[in-house]
């Protein structure tokens, strides 16, 4: 039960926008101003949705 999840890079595969369903071939990505420190929210080229929000740490998020 304790199994790994393998990684690959699938370079012959394009994602899909799981809204839209197109193809995702440009990721569009706007900065956000946090006192958390940089964040990025991250969306479709086609319909605009969000897929996901990251952060870069600084140093002292460890």
């Amino acid at each position: 039960m304790n199994e790994t999840i393998e990684i690959r890079e699938a370079s012959g595969k394009t994602p899909l926008c799981p809204h839209c369903e197109q193809e995702i071939r440009t990721l569009n990505a706007r900065k956000i101003k946090s006192p958390l420190g940089v964040r990025f929210v991250y969306f479709c080229d086609h319909c605009r949705k969000v897929l996901g929000v990251s952060h870069r740490k600084g140093f002292w998020m460890g």
